[in-house]
């Protein structure tokens, strides 16, 4: 049998490209244990494709071929391990599907719709899935910064998003109207909207959502614990310095809670067309109720991550996943 060439993508323009880094070492790690594969790794940077391990120039082409050098691979399998753009925004996956190259993760279109807050917000309202409530802004004038301020009394305390970032970039937490104003002109420059969305003291929760030999898997959640009640920055997401804690398995959550949020992972994955995984992040209120916070297409895969954690608690191993998922997609 001839071995399975797999394109392994990492890097990418946007402002997680570091931490994609560290999320590909994982997966190349996690891909040496896998029988009958041929792995490239590939970095994108603002001047070009660049094999990681050489930083030779490379390119690839819509007919599935990557050049480096003299050299032309064929490739078969693709695995774009890039946090926001262009991974989770769906544009290297549009490239893929023209190439008609077999990818992990989701295609571009659920890829786009779960990273823009605003569409994927339109997306739990109308498949009826409780989300912290919110409102919009379009530009960054007069009538929007008087909305955001009616907004600011009426829930006290709010979060200030950029429409279109992850892991926590151009986001923040705002108590009074000085930092309201300098949070919507900071997440302006992120994203052409910005959402306002009633900060709430909550649980912070998460599920790994995964495709197994053609079965949608669930986890239990797990737990993120800020310190002291803290925003769960960036930096606490990826600093080696992070004080948070995290729980594999949440503990005193009612029947009602798992069952709640078990009922929204399997909708959200099934009816926004999501593919072989999805780390899916819900909030519990102090006043006991369940949001479905946000749906992450590719998530982290660094050391401290939770998404192989809590498949590997579930009881599979994240190498067998990426085996099946390969292996099935080249069959």
């Amino acid at each position: 049998m001839n071995k399975i060439n797999v394109l392994l993508l990492c890097g990418g323009a946007g402002s997680e490209h570091e931490v994609s880094l560290v999320s590909s070492g994982f997966i190349e790690q996690q891909l040496g244990i896998i029988e009958n594969l041929n792995v490239i790794s590939v970095e994108i940077k603002d001047s070009g494709w660049f094999e990681h391990h050489t930083s030779l120039p490379c390119q690839f082409t819509v007919d599935g071929v990557l050049t480096i050098g003299d050299r032309k691979t064929s490739i078969d399998y693709a695995i774009p391990c890039i946090h926001g753009f262009p991974g989770e925004t769906g544009d290297i996956q549009s490239l893929f599907a023209m190439s008609k190259t077999p990818y992990l993760g989701c295609d571009a279109q659920s890829s786009t719709n779960s990273f823009n807050k605003i569409t994927s917000k339109l997306w739990y309202d109308a498949l009826d899935i409780p989300n912290t409530p919110y409102l919009f802004l379009s530009e960054n004038n007069t009538e929007s910064i008087e909305l955001a301020k009616s907004a600011l009394t009426r829930w006290n305390k709010v979060f200030v998003k950029a429409a279109c970032q992850g892991s926590s970039v151009g986001c923040y937490s705002v108590t009074n109207e000085e930092e309201l104003l300098i949070a919507i002109d900071s997440a302006f420059t992120y994203s052409d909207q910005v959402l306002i969305e009633l900060s709430v003291t909550p649980r912070e929760l998460e599920v790994s959502a995964y495709e197994y030999k053609g079965e949608l898997f669930v986890t239990k959640p797990g737990e993120i614990s800020s310190p002291e009640g803290k925003f769960y920055t960036y930096e606490e997401k990826y600093s080696s310095d992070s004080h948070s804690t995290t729980t594999l398995e949440a503990s005193g959550l009612s029947e009602e809670h798992l069952a709640t949020i078990q009922h929204c992972a399997h909708k959200v994955f099934k009816q926004m067309k999501l593919k072989d995984l999805a780390r899916i992040d819900f909030f519990l209120t102090e006043e006991n109720t369940i949001y479905l916070n946000e749906v992450n297409t590719f998530p982290g895969m660094t050391p401290i991550s939770m998404f192989p954690k809590l498949m590997e608690h579930n009881g599979l191993p994240f190498s067998e996943f990426l085996k099946s998922a390969i292996y099935r997609a080249v069959k």
